[in-house]
């Protein structure tokens, strides 16, 4: 289990306050993009071959799945929600994993944890009281989540309280309809203006990809959310019909290695919605490592936005330990 340990404590170094320099964003120029053009057939060829490319097994496998672990955004956006239910949630964050599978690991003093827990605005109060002095900052949904079809001055407004209510992340969404109507300028303003009211929150931009017709307007729109200021850009709210899928991700990861080799500035990348097996999570882990490399495999730059992902990873984890598979109940995800 050595290896294990190597990994998993180089990721925990900075202990899940995000360290490196922010995007503070570039003016808006459209010949920065204008001339992008997406092959569809050549995206999802390359996508396609993710799953076959990398055998991850063994102590390999549990390190990787450990990694996961500390960059899931761990989220409960349920219309029924409640006190009680932010508080499992937040419990569960910082003991992401059983004690005695840690220790058979040797991974007890890892402080292992999850990357931030989100919630809705209401709900800020209670998961600063149940996270307490852990660190684990908590993203707050924003700017007329899901949906995001509210005034832009109650938008701002939506980012300003939460702020103010203690989150130290804020996942905003943007306009559709600006992006199908490739009104890119009005999209730059509205994102900046986001950006300019989380003041020292850092802000993802939730793009709803599954609500965007092509992969060009999906690279498209990246590139205008990381020049307008966004630390990190999102697939989706976890609410549309199709949200986070490899070929979008893909599209978007390509985006963020341009921008850096642009600009020097590393954006951050968060998959959300539908993602629920631990396979699927080494797929994503796999995509970062060889597109955009090791330095973006750590909280700072790379997250998961899911619910159920933690059980069946802690299932797994289980396996590897006992070499038996678990009933999923045992293993709950708050």
């Amino acid at each position: 289990m050595a290896n294990s340990k190597l990994k998993v404590n180089h990721i925990q170094s900075n202990n899940h306050i995000m360290m490196h320099q922010r995007n503070d964003g570039i003016p808006f120029d459209a010949t920065l993009f204008k001339d992008i053009n997406i092959n569809r057939s050549a995206v999802e060829r390359r996508a396609a071959t993710l799953s076959g490319r990398r055998s991850i097994k063994k102590e390999w496998q549990a390190a990787w799945l450990l990694k996961a672990i500390t960059c899931i955004d761990l989220t409960t956006l349920a219309g029924d929600d409640t006190r009680s239910n932010v508080y499992r949630l937040c419990a569960k964050a910082k003991a992401p994993v059983r004690k005695d599978l840690l220790v058979a690991m040797g991974m007890q003093d890892a402080n292992i944890h999850v990357g931030a827990v989100c919630v809705y605005h209401n709900l800020i109060k209670d998961a600063v009281s149940a996270l307490g002095k852990s660190n684990i900052p908590i993203a707050a949904v924003s700017t007329g989540f899901p949906a995001g079809n509210i005034p832009l001055k109650e938008k701002l407004k939506q980012i300003e309280l939460s702020v103010a209510a203690g989150a130290k992340e804020i996942d905003i969404v943007v306009s559709r309809r600006l992006v199908l109507n490739s009104d890119w300028k009005g999209l730059y303003d509205e994102v900046a203006a986001c950006r300019r009211a989380c003041g020292e929150a850092h802000m993802k931009t939730i793009l709803a990809t599954g609500e965007i017709p092509t992969y060009t307007k999906v690279a498209k729109a990246s590139w205008v959310s990381m020049m307008a200021g966004s630390d990190f850009i999102k697939t989706s709210t976890g609410k549309e019909i199709v949200n986070a899928t490899i070929p979008v991700s893909l599209v978007m990861i390509r985006a963020l290695r341009d921008y850096y080799e642009l600009t020097g500035d590393k954006v951050g990348f968060k998959p959300a919605g539908g993602i629920s097996k631990a396979k699927d999570a080494l797929n994503w882990l796999v995509l970062i490592k060889e597109e955009l490399g090791n330095d973006w495999l750590n909280p700072d730059l790379f997250r998961f936005g899911a619910s159920s992902l933690l059980g069946d990873i802690e299932r797994q984890l289980e396996h590897y330990v006992t070499g038996r598979y678990s009933a999923s109940y045992r293993h709950p995800m708050a």
